[in-house]
């Protein structure tokens, strides 16, 4: 196993924060009377702060992806976990992050509310990662790498092999972004949890588990590193029903409907690859394509005069003249495609 000195690349305000403590915390059991967080006291099912542990929740995940619950963190989306991470490591004004590009935007939106310089790395023509190109971009102020696989926009996994040779040569810490991985095949990082203790893989419930309204990101790490994500984090992050219904969720699994839109993609890719005005559609891990056209602005403002909204890319460097489109419905798809064979061309 490879270990580095996480206490090492932590903020020193940080390592000596105490973190905010609650009552129960404190008190460690279930009782019967609560008068310690001034809350009132008649239910109506919300009077209660949530569990700020998130315990049941954990639990269910621990059971699910087989991590031990002392290396989950669950955040308010991964958008937390993503700010905490910052908050954790990087020294503002002094430390930096290195991402690859394109990717996905937040990275880089966190990096400047933190005051962190952000350095972009190029993926390849064919979006394949360069793995002496991404370390080279890095110092010895280089406290995050991040890497989204599948990736956003692009829709491709990166080897896992070369993955790991980062996690291998990198001093940071190393966060892999699994936001789209129940729709990928082959094995998550999540299988070389145990192996690195720099690593932090993200996931989330937004897309596979349908949960996008009630914003739950899941981070798995060390269990030091999670102890600091803890410490940084608001007490009450995660709120009430959002736990509640993702326990539910959970437990139950999508499955059935991960394997439809799975499908569907396959359908959509096909179909799309042999319409006239699309120039490429680049093979995809994720629920979304990443599709080429011969005039993307035209295609996107008819798209949505027909009231249907897809995501343009065709500024992004390496995407140029590109839509990101997300896998809906068979009958949403078929609409797609209905359009996009009747489209008789426009502006480029």
């Amino acid at each position: 196993m490879k270990k580095i000195s996480v206490d090492s690349l932590v903020r020193a305000n940080v390592k000596s924060l105490s973190p905010y403590s609650t009552a129960r915390d404190e008190a460690g059991e279930s009782f019967e009377i609560y008068l310690d967080a001034n809350e009132n006291p008649y239910n109506n099912s919300y009077n209660r702060y949530p569990d700020p542990a998130q315990k049941v929740l954990k639990n269910e995940i621990s059971i699910r992806k087989g991590v031990p619950v002392n290396s989950i963190f669950v955040g308010n989306g991964s958008d937390e976990p993503i700010d905490i991470l910052y908050r954790v490591f990087c020294r503002p004004g002094t430390d930096n992050v290195v991402a690859v590009a394109p990717t996905y935007g937040m990275y880089k939106v966190a990096a400047g509310v933190n005051d962190v310089s952000y350095r972009e790395v190029y993926l390849n023509s064919d979006f394949s990662l360069d793995v002496v190109k991404t370390l080279s971009a890095t110092d010895s102020c280089t406290k995050l790498l991040f890497i989204c696989s599948p990736n956003n926009p692009t829709g491709n996994r990166f080897v896992i092999s070369d993955i790991l040779d980062l996690a291998e040569a990198f001093s940071g810490i190393l966060v892999v972004d699994e936001a789209y991985i129940d729709f990928a095949s082959g094995e998550s990082m999540l299988d070389y949890l145990d192996k690195f203790n720099n690593i932090v893989i993200l996931q989330t419930l937004s897309k596979a588990f349908g949960l996008a309204g009630l914003r739950v990101g899941l981070a798995f790490s060390s269990e030091k590193i999670v102890s600091y994500m803890n410490k940084v984090k608001y007490p009450y992050n995660v709120n009430v029903e959002s736990q509640r219904i993702a326990v539910e969720c959970v437990k139950r699994g999508v499955d059935e409907q991960v394997g439809e839109i799975v499908r569907e993609r396959e359908r959509l890719s096909k179909e799309l690859n042999e319409i006239e005005c699309v120039r490429r559609v680049w093979p995809s891990e994720a629920n979304f394509l990443l599709v080429q056209f011969d005039s993307p602005l035209d295609v996107y403002e008819q798209m949505l005069s027909m009231g249907i909204v897809v995501r343009n890319r065709s500024s992004v460097p390496l995407c140029e003249g590109s839509l990101r489109i997300t896998v809906g419905t068979p009958a949403e798809n078929s609409k797609v495609i209905e359009f996009l064979k009747s489209y008789k061309g426009g502006l480029k």
